[in-house]
């Protein structure tokens, strides 16, 4: 009897625990983070200081999803951030013109491989400052004349006798920089070909300055720049032989800027592709940047052409399509991507 009455007590006390697990509340979801902010690591990234809006725009809002991640973006140039690149000391190089012949020697040299991935257009724009009443225009044999080896100009009036005879004042990129070769190439058709007595930096903010304090200045520098400080200088329409030209969204994206229209990269290093950081950031790059690089004032690819970077990307094609020609540019990148797939 009292064995009977044990085991009935026994199974209501299960029972009970049954009822009572059965009617709790289900457990609250997670409140874990998610994976995203459980990344860490670095990212360490230099080059083109033209490149340099829209990649630091695109870190800062990789860093609010990955905060344990830290993005470092420098300014050496295109060129200077190529040394570093290729010598194994950066995961990143932005660069606002294709990777040179030599760069890839020496790439291959170091046993470094890479992936070549354009990722907005630039249009290099030819500016003067906001007092100049007499510039509006410029064909490119007058650019040639004026910034070519040996050039004889000096005088306004040089380029044109109805110009006032004042001294001309040159601002341009250094010679590290990408936005320099493209230039050079582009208008005196060799790369770093230019007349010396010009002042140089790889720091576009500082060919603002000397171009807005000087009413006697011109210069080049990336559209961005301009369109971040429009009421300080003037833009100047470039006559590549169908009239003039003024740089724009609309002109430099379909290439009627010209020659001066450009696809601007990021280089990625297959060896720091492995590091899922790099992994997380170019994927982000390429998934955001297009947006993001329209907010700093740069034109966001077609979707024809960022599909096939995307593509690129996601197969790690190593190498550069553009065989060592700045030149070799927007209108034809498309194909150029197509025969890499």
């Amino acid at each position: 009897m009292l064995k009977s009455m044990l085991m009935n007590k026994l199974g209501f006390l299960v029972l009970a625990m049954v009822m009572v697990m059965g009617c709790s509340r289900p457990s609250e979801p997670t409140t874990e983070a998610p994976v995203a902010s459980q990344l860490t690591g670095a990212v360490l990234i230099d080059g083109s200081s033209t490149v340099y809006p829209i990649t630091e725009a695109v870190a800062e809002e990789f860093q609010k999803l990955y905060p344990q991640v830290r993005v470092t973006v420098g300014i050496a140039g295109t060129g200077g951030g190529f040394k570093r690149f290729l010598a194994g000391e950066t995961d990143i190089n932005d660069a606002s013109r294709p990777v040179l012949t030599e760069e890839v020697e020496t790439a291959v040299k170091n046993g470094l491989q890479f992936v070549e991935l354009p990722i907005a257009y630039d249009g290099l724009s030819i500016l003067v400052n906001s007092k100049n009443d007499f510039v509006s225009t410029l064909s490119v044999a007058e650019l040639k004349k004026m910034w070519e080896p040996g050039s004889k100009v000096k005088r306004w009036s040089d380029v044109r006798p109805t110009w006032p005879a004042r001294e001309i004042h040159f601002f341009g990129a250094g010679t590290d920089s990408g936005t320099f070769d493209y230039f050079t190439e582009a208008i005196n058709g060799k790369a770093k070909a230019i007349r010396g007595d010009f002042s140089a930096s790889e720091d576009d903010n500082v060919l603002v300055q000397g171009i807005a304090g000087d009413v006697d200045a011109i210069g080049f520098f990336g559209f961005a720049y301009y369109a971040a400080n429009r009421d300080k200088l003037k833009l100047v329409a470039v006559d590549n032989g169908a009239g003039p030209i003024l740089p724009s969204p609309e002109t430099i994206r379909d290439g009627s800027y010209a020659p001066l229209s450009r696809p601007v990269f990021i280089y990625v290093a297959a060896k720091a592709e492995a590091r899922p950081e790099v992994k997380a950031f170019v994927d982000f790059y390429l998934a955001q940047g297009g947006p993001l690089a329209t907010e700093v004032g740069y034109i966001q690819l077609p979707d024809t052409i960022g599909g096939l970077v995307k593509q690129r990307w996601a197969s790690k094609v190593a190498g550069s399509v553009f065989h060592g020609h700045a030149k070799e540019g927007q209108l034809n990148l498309e194909a150029l991507l197509q025969t890499s797939k």
